[in-house]
């Protein structure tokens, strides 16, 4: 297969970073183009870059010149790590002019006509790329994965949506300090604390949900009509998302159905083999003090794309309350956006060359 050839726009910051080491050696990607502001333009990525990663900043990159993030990029595909605020300006036009965008920005994620992806919950709602494309007169298109913390609780939430329905569901999240980017919280306002906002963090997890576990009605998607109420936390740990989840559902489940449902949930990545689905999706800890951010955050067939569910049992204010844990900078950013790119790719909206192609695959 020949390679697609990719870009990462705003490739110096942690985001961006870990597109990096997620795409390096990659079987269907090579990355040809890194892109920043016109500040680092122009520089080598090692000169430019001050890696935070675990591990050396790849050899295959240190060389590379950083280029002005714009259309005219030599690549196909664009992975943007870009700022809320800064996606909403550059990516249409990359859209426009012909490039696929798998943004982890929120700019566009709650668009009627972009699709808010996760590949195992909700792969028919790529179908309004054609809506997209239709409507605003772009040759390529935007796909967005959701809030990191939004990921991994609505992913152990599909099998029980599909299994028992959802009524309601109750969530208090602890954050690593990563999810704020770098240098992120001062260490005089985290450390020996916990600080209970996340500017925009509830609104997000509130409303994501609905349109990921949503149904696809033609030229849009049909909120899903259980309710989300969410408290978001900052907490000292560097990796990984923890959330204290309760939920209550349509019908009535046991704590045997539960496990099996979550534990024998195969998506379409899985029956796929896409190179970054892990196997299985959703892991199931037994003890009575697991998941835990230090241990579980890099658990199953690909470190940091499982999500793991432990503690489950019965709750007196609604029916069942659990803890769902997973990594917040690999499936819940770059390895989210980069596993939506895998799906696109098997569905044909990917090509190799595809300025040149996409007339004949999907136009």
């Amino acid at each position: 297969m020949e390679k697609i050839r990719v870009g990462i726009l705003g490739a110096t910051g942690a985001v961006g970073q870990r597109f990096v080491q997620l795409l390096v050696g990659h079987p269907w990607f090579e990355i040809t183009v890194l892109a920043a502001s016109e500040r680092s333009a122009g520089k080598r990525y090692a000169d430019a870059c001050r890696w935070i990663l675990r591990g050396d900043m790849p050899e295959a990159v240190r060389d590379m010149v950083l280029e002005y993030g714009a259309p005219g990029l030599a690549c196909d595909l664009v992975f943007s790590a870009l700022p809320a605020n800064i996606a909403r300006e550059v990516e249409p036009p990359f859209a426009e002019a012909g490039y696929a965008v798998c943004s982890n920005a929120s700019a566009y994620r709650m668009e009627p006509d972009i699709p808010l992806l996760i590949p195992e919950v909700n792969p028919d709602h790529t179908a309004l790329i054609e809506v997209q494309r239709r409507r605003r007169g772009w040759r390529g298109f935007i796909v967005t994965n959701p809030n990191c913390t939004t990921t991994h609780l609505v992913s152990a939430l599909k099998p029980l949506h599909d299994a028992f329905g959802l009524e309601k569901v109750f969530m208090v999240s602890m954050q690593a300090i990563s999810g704020a980017g770098y240098p992120g919280v001062p260490s005089l306002d985290i450390l020996d604390n916990v600080i209970p906002y996340i500017s925009g963090e509830e609104e997000k997890v509130e409303s994501e949900p609905r349109k990921l576990l949503g149904r696809l009605a033609g030229d849009h998607v049909e909120m899903a009509s259980f309710q989300v109420s969410a408290h978001c936390n900052r907490v000292a740990v560097r990796n990984g998302h923890t959330e204290c989840v309760s939920i209550a559902l349509q019908r009535r489940a046991s704590r045997d159905d539960i496990i099996e449902a979550l534990r024998s949930f195969q998506g379409l990545p899985q029956k796929l083999g896409l190179p970054h689905a892990p196997q299985p999706p959703i892991l199931i800890r037994e003890e009575i003090d697991r998941p835990q951010p230090r241990v579980d955050r890099l658990a199953g067939s690909v470190p940091g794309m499982a999500t793991v569910v432990g503690r489950i049992r019965p709750c007196p204010l609604l029916d069942w309350k659990f803890v769902v844990l997973g990594h917040n900078t690999i499936r819940g950013a770059a390895g989210g956006a980069l596993l939506n790119a895998e799906l696109l790719v098997a569905q044909g909206w990917i090509v190799p060359q595809m300025t040149a192609e996409r007339a004949k695959a999907h136009v």
